[in-house]
């Protein structure tokens, strides 16, 4: 079997409402999503969701290629782009033409992925993660509530910009998986995604802590000061959670050796072999791992088969527009199913006729950084106004939920 080619394609994910962090906010809930399609002489194809930046370079590093031999070919990716450096979107590309390559392996022996990989448990425990800063108090509870009756009991929010807010936040979806756990006491994490200084990290966490039990405080200073990461860590009881921005073991090492990381994460789009070896590096540690993204489809099948996961972040409900996949959640659980290789499939011509929105990316959006991020000296809603609850509403009006949508069982 031989790699002949690679198509490239990009749907949207419908929300249907706000989505964002402290960095700001996709206010119509619609947000791209690229895939690449890797092509086989055997009429295999695999499926990676992930960027396309320099995709003719790196492609050359597996054209031609027997694409079952997928641990040796991520390996030459990385070499053809080491003069510039595999960072940022580069590093995503290798890593959805790295999910796409195991796609079609585990396709070839007829297997899920996660029976390829030596899973023995389908199923991969699940949080909710709701990119939720942008809600009121109502949309809030509303979403928790619907992440509750699939069996989620455990719950990341977005903050950073006002603690006050933050608290109030953490404590309705408290109340909303208390009661939907009968009692039992839900998991909180808050992510805050690089926006504050070492000091502020501290002082709000602990402020937080004056009433509540937070497992990980996410991303609290940025992601390349283990000094800082590691005085976060022994300030506070909460757990530091980092890693889904960094690219490469060599990354992760400086972290783990100065103790700043107490649960490890990598992206879905960092690919599955990179979520391997990181995986391997902190059980080396004793140090869990907990995969990130919307769509982690390849990392769920990772998941399965190494010692150290801990959690995996449910985003949304619902794959991006024209992508099926043969997964479910239930009891607080994504439970993989049994079709050969991911179980993923795309339609398409649907994605072709989607409106892929080109405003979808603004410039004050979630993927870029504040200028004054870590030097807010008062709370602030960065230009988002109050809502009529406490804080920020879109600043556009929300969209309906997209009725056409697809499931995670690839059901209407």
């Amino acid at each position: 079997m031989r790699i002949t080619g690679y198509r490239t394609l990009t749907t949207v994910h419908e929300w249907g409402r706000p989505v964002g962090d402290a960095n700001g906010v996709f206010a119509d809930g619609r947000v791209p999503v690229p895939i690449v399609v890797v092509e086989t002489d055997e009429g295999l194809s695999g499926v990676g969701i992930g960027p396309h930046v320099e995709i003719e370079r790196i492609f050359a590093a597996i054209d031609g290629e027997d694409p079952r031999a997928v641990t040796t070919l991520y390996d030459r990716m990385l070499r053809h782009t080491f003069k510039a450096g595999h960072a940022g979107p580069v590093f995503g590309t290798i890593g959805a033409l790295d999910t796409a390559l195991w796609d079609i392996k585990a396709q070839a022996a007829g297997q899920p992925l996660w029976r390829l990989l030596g899973g023995r448990d389908r199923r991969v425990p699940a949080y909710a993660s709701g990119l939720d800063i942008a809600l009121s108090d109502e949309e809030l509870v509303s979403a928790y509530i619907r992440y509750a009756e699939h069996g989620l009991r455990a719950a990341k929010l977005k903050g950073g910009l006002d603690i006050e807010h933050d608290r109030h936040r953490l404590h309705l979806v408290k109340e909303i998986l208390t009661e939907a756990g009968h009692g039992l006491r839900p998991g909180l994490m808050l992510d805050v995604n690089e926006a504050w200084t070492r000091k502020q990290a501290v002082r709000h966490v602990c402020e937080l802590e004056r009433t509540l039990d937070l497992i990980w405080i996410e991303e609290p200073v940025r992601r390349w000061d283990a000094e800082g990461l590691a005085a976060v860590g022994r300030g506070v009881r909460a757990s530091v959670a980092t890693g889904e921005n960094l690219t490469g073991l060599e990354q992760y090492r400086p972290l783990i050796a100065a103790g700043a990381v107490d649960v490890v994460q990598t992206s879905a789009i960092g690919g599955v072999t990179h979520f391997l070896r990181v995986s391997a590096l902190a059980h080396a540690y004793d140090l869990p791992v907990s995969p990130i993204g919307n769509s982690p489809f390849g990392l769920l099948h990772a998941a399965t088969s190494v010692p150290n996961h801990l959690t995996s972040e449910l985003q949304d409900l619902w794959p991006p527009v024209g992508v099926s996949v043969d997964v479910h959640v239930e009891d607080g659980a994504f439970v993989l199913g049994d079709s050969p290789g991911l179980g993923l499939r795309v339609d398409e011509q649907r994605i072709r006729a989607v409106d892929r929105h080109p405003q979808a990316q603004a410039v004050d959006g979630p993927n870029v950084r504040p200028e004054q991020a870590g030097r807010r000296l008062l709370a602030t809603t960065d230009g988002v106004l109050p809502a009529a609850g406490g804080f920020p509403l879109a600043r556009t009006a929300t969209p309906a939920h997209n009725s056409n949508q697809v499931s995670p069982t690839g059901r209407h």
